[in-house]
């Protein structure tokens, strides 16, 4: 047997159908109306305080971030220059030394120049690595803020790959062409295919690492070879420092480019001066009719 319950009768009010009125035509004021939008320029829902929205997404923080880090970068590209100049500069007095004196002076000056520009480009180094891995949890939050979607890896993970010697190597690659995939909107079961200037900047970010390792291990040598062998080593990090921080900033403004939309100084307008190869127009021969003399 199957039990069925319902109402009993009267225990439910029914609802009175509501006549449908007709369509009038669009509404009519017997005076202007007052109401309206305010007359205010558009901006944006952040800039207006106390607002639910004052939050700043992460997507406004990315041009901010990106001139800095942008201006940081070509600073230390400038002082990583300076620093392998220098170093050159005494392997040349160190080979004229074999055969001559030096001036005092010149040594003196030369061995200033070698520890102002190794102390200012090791301790720049530190700013643009920390502005450049905020930019990067920056820039994942809001590709992914865009797509709709989560990010492919967790912070740990990204901090592990980009920080931690040795395994940053394979990582880092990851890290950077899982951002440019998430950029780029592609779908999320596609494997990431890095662009050229994604693989160019993983072979400086090896190239600098490895020379960076064999430096350290190549100072501990005893010898004067040794030690003339470690400022070539030193100026050959200093070149790989300085194409890192170049092809950065390069990646910098390519991802930021492609996550804000375009500023409308940047676009041109365009004139349609000539027209060739296309077939003539084909003439009316009578007026429509009702068309306006």
């Amino acid at each position: 047997m199957r039990w069925v319950a319902s109402p009993p009768p009267g225990a439910v009010t029914r609802r009175r159908a509501v006549a449908s009125t007709p369509y009038e035509g669009p509404p009519s004021y017997p005076v202007p109306p007052r109401w309206g939008f305010p007359n205010l320029v558009w901006r944006r829902p952040t800039t207006v305080p106390g607002t639910a929205s004052g939050a700043v997404r992460a997507i406004d923080r990315i041009p901010v971030l990106a001139q800095s880090l942008s201006t940081i970068l070509w600073t230390f590209v400038f002082l990583a220059l300076a620093a392998a100049g220098s170093e050159i500069w005494r392997y040349v007095l160190l080979v004229q030394s074999r055969d001559s004196a030096l001036s005092t002076s010149v040594v003196g000056f030369s061995d200033a120049f070698v520890v102002t520009a190794g102390l200012l480009t090791t301790i720049l180094s530190l700013l643009p690595t920390g502005l450049a891995v905020w930019w990067l949890l920056v820039a994942r939050h809001a590709a992914a803020e865009e797509a709709g979607v989560e990010p492919a890896r967790p912070v740990w993970q990204v901090l592990v790959g980009v920080l931690v010697p040795v395994a940053n190597l394979p990582l880092a690659l990851s890290v950077v062409g899982e951002l440019e995939h998430s950029i780029l909107r592609r779908p999320r079961d596609e494997r990431p295919r890095p662009s050229r200037l994604v693989l160019v900047w993983w072979a400086a970010w090896i190239v600098n690492w490895v020379l960076l390792a064999v430096t350290i291990i190549w100072r501990l040598r005893p010898g004067v070879q040794a030690m003339a062998d470690s400022v070539v080593l030193v100026a050959l990090t200093d070149l790989a420092a300085a194409a890192l921080a170049v092809t950065t900033a390069l990646v910098i403004r390519r991802f930021s480019d492609l996550l804000m939309p375009l500023a409308p100084e940047r676009l041109r307008t365009l004139r349609v001066l000539k027209v060739e190869g296309a077939p003539a127009p084909e003439l009316r021969n009578a007026r429509p009719a009702g068309a306006a003399r």
